[in-house]
């Protein structure tokens, strides 16, 4: 019995030591490619926004994204419905390193105001998403180090554990679940600044276009501390390679 005990100890100590000895910076890299080479798009996006207590508030939304070349991709979020935050838009370049140029354009001031490094942790129009989780994933945001793999409802996983590289972030650390044969993230555990779990990011419904480029179909934001969610809901009927031009994208753009 002793025997068995020990082999078995050895087994999981061997699993533990191989699980961790994967290149974390190799296997980001592979995912950030499966997020390359769309071009341009515009979509039509819902937002749903439930209380701890179930009720819930649906925003809907049109996305428009600029990817560049050398740099983070461009974003303009412009609110539809409802009416009270009809026309209301975010805009994000997000920045290969440092902190990402963020603005938000309200209607009643016809103004876009920049939203300051301080503010980019506080909640995405009174959802669960923080404003810094809108940019796009550039390797050079982070620094990696392996967590370990694991096997999940017959799925394998790197876990990666990223810390955030800019100023003044809400999160000290988040530990990525990526899909060991798609390379896809499937779950981010996001940490606060006290080490404490405060978020959980799913993504699901993946789909493939242009044979390399994926996005997921439905995003869901938990977050641990009120007991509250808030679900992403990306549609079918996204556009790509539209010709936008990089102008489309900036600040004097809001508003228009």
């Amino acid at each position: 019995m002793k025997k068995l005990l020990s082999s078995a100890l050895l087994m999981v100590l061997s699993f533990s030591a191989y699980s961790a000895t994967f290149n974390a910076d190799d296997v980001i890299r592979k995912n950030i490619a499966t997020t390359k080479g769309f071009g341009d798009s515009i979509e039509t996006m819902k937002m749903v926004i439930y209380s701890q207590s179930g009720d819930k508030v649906e925003r809907v939304m049109t996305s428009k994204v600029f990817e560049v070349a050398d740099d983070g991709d461009k974003q303009m979020i412009t609110f539809e419905n409802p009416a009270d935050v009809r026309g209301s838009a975010v805009l994000t370049h997000t920045k290969v390193v440092g902190n990402d140029d963020q603005w938000i354009y309200l209607p009643a001031v016809r103004r876009a105001k920049r939203i300051s490094s301080a503010n980019k942790s506080g909640p995405f129009m009174g959802s669960e998403f923080a404003y810094e989780d809108l940019g796009s994933s550039e390797f050079g945001k982070f620094t990696y180090e392996p967590v370990g793999t694991e096997d999940v409802d017959g799925m394998s996983f790197f876990k990666v554990k990223r810390t955030p590289t800019y100023e003044r972030s809400g999160y000290s650390n988040q530990v990525v679940w990526i899909d060991a044969q798609s390379y896809l993230i499937r779950k981010i555990d996001m940490y606060d600044n006290a080490g404490q779990l405060y978020k959980t990011e799913l993504m699901t419904d993946y789909k493939n276009f242009f044979d390399n480029y994926w996005r997921p179909g439905k995003i869901v934001m938990v977050n641990h501390k009120n007991n509250r969610k808030t679900e992403m809901y990306l549609s079918e009927n996204i556009k790509f390679r539209n010709g936008f031009s990089e102008r489309e994208f900036e600040r004097n753009a809001m508003g228009r």
